[in-house]
């Protein structure tokens, strides 16, 4: 962050690494190019029509943000709920059911370090299937949401 200089700047501006500053007049309203200082920001308010808060409001409200969070709500509630009845199916047998998790499988491996495995096994096959949800489903609708709302919230002080 840098203190702008001059009498026109009178708070912090946020720098933008990944903001290029348009040609004298492109995307600005009514063609008036750049702010104070020739550098495409607003530094009077031009762009200021609402706050961050209504901006983040109307994304919440908006069917591409409802759209994300039905589909992380579609994967992640079974899946959870599905893990959740795996684990405590595992803690109520170990606890009381103490013939079959003693019973040997194969050597000296028995059904309760088979079914301690599994936990750490199905673990890993979580995890790997909500990226792979993730990623086929919801990141490239998540990231067009990200940057409309960093366009839309560019030229608000902050």
């Amino acid at each position: 962050m840098e203190k702008e200089a001059g009498p026109d700047a009178a708070g912090l501006r946020l720098d933008d690494p990944w903001y290029e500053a348009p040609a004298a007049g492109w995307g600005e309203p009514d063609g008036a190019g750049g702010g104070a200082a020739g550098d495409g920001w607003s530094h009077a308010g031009a762009r200021q029509e609402y706050s961050a808060a209504d901006i983040y409001l109307e994304v919440q409200n908006s069917p591409a943000f409802r759209e994300v969070r039905r589909r992380y709500r579609r994967f992640v509630v079974p899946a959870a709920a599905a893990f959740l009845l795996w684990y405590l199916a595992y803690v109520i047998a170990a606890t009381t059911a103490h013939g079959l998790m003693a019973r040997p499988v194969a050597g000296v491996l028995n059904v309760a370090m088979v079914a301690g495995l599994g936990q750490f096994l199905t673990t890993f096959l979580l995890t790997w299937a909500y990226a792979r949800h993730a990623r086929l489903h919801r990141d490239r609708a998540a990231l067009e949401l990200r940057w409309e709302t960093q366009e839309m919230t560019r030229g608000i002080s902050r």
